[in-house]
């Protein structure tokens, strides 16, 4: 039986080497909003702006220094009033110095080409973004809890400053709400190392 063989050739694997299995890591490209793009700036900048618009309109009312627009007597109900605005005055101070410095590390970042990817880095910035968007969220709650109570329940608003207040309360809640993609960005960076 001349019955035909087929013939193998077996083909050489290549030589294993270093560099095949020191292949280098992609990094996934940067989203907008994060640390060291136009998002991240345009982000920081709306924080900055939101705060300070809120820091401004409190600050412009005639009786600002003495913080007498929300004093009113009601079972020494004034001290808590006190408190509260000079909480959103301080959080929203904290949030405006806060936008405004890593406004210029992005605007820095992006004028060298520079990626703020360091795990150091994103770490303090997720820690301070935590810490400033927590404190403007609290006080801009309790500041709106004091005009609804002024305004609504008690209907003492016309001898009080109650529509600044709103107003610089909605801007406090805007900053707020413009910190939280920032946040959860720089978490989502962090955690995903």
């Amino acid at each position: 039986m001349n019955a035909s063989h087929p013939s193998v050739h077996p083909v050489e694997a290549p030589p294993l080497t270093d560099a095949a299995n020191n292949v280098p890591r992609l990094r996934m490209k940067d989203m907008q909003g994060m640390p060291g793009t136009l998002g991240g700036l345009a982000l920081r900048f709306c924080q900055f702006a939101f705060a300070v618009a809120s820091l401004c309109i409190m600050a412009t009312t005639s009786d600002f220094p003495s913080v007498t627009a929300f004093w009113f007597q009601l079972w020494g109900l004034e001290l808590l009033c006190i408190f509260c605005v000079s909480y959103l005055v301080a959080a929203v101070g904290l949030q405006s110095l806060w936008s405004l410095t890593l406004a210029i590390v992005d605007i820095y970042a992006l004028s060298v080409r520079r990626c703020l990817r360091n795990s150091r880095v994103v770490s303090l910035f997720t820690i301070g973004d935590g810490i400033t968007s927590t404190l403007t969220f609290a006080a801009a709650c309790a500041s709106a809890g004091i005009t609804v109570l002024i305004d609504n329940d008690l209907g003492n608003c016309a001898q009080n400053y109650c529509t600044r207040f709103e107003t610089a309360t909605a801007m406090a809640f805007i900053s707020w709400f413009t910190v939280s993609p920032s946040f959860l960005l720089n978490f989502w960076s962090l955690a995903s190392r």
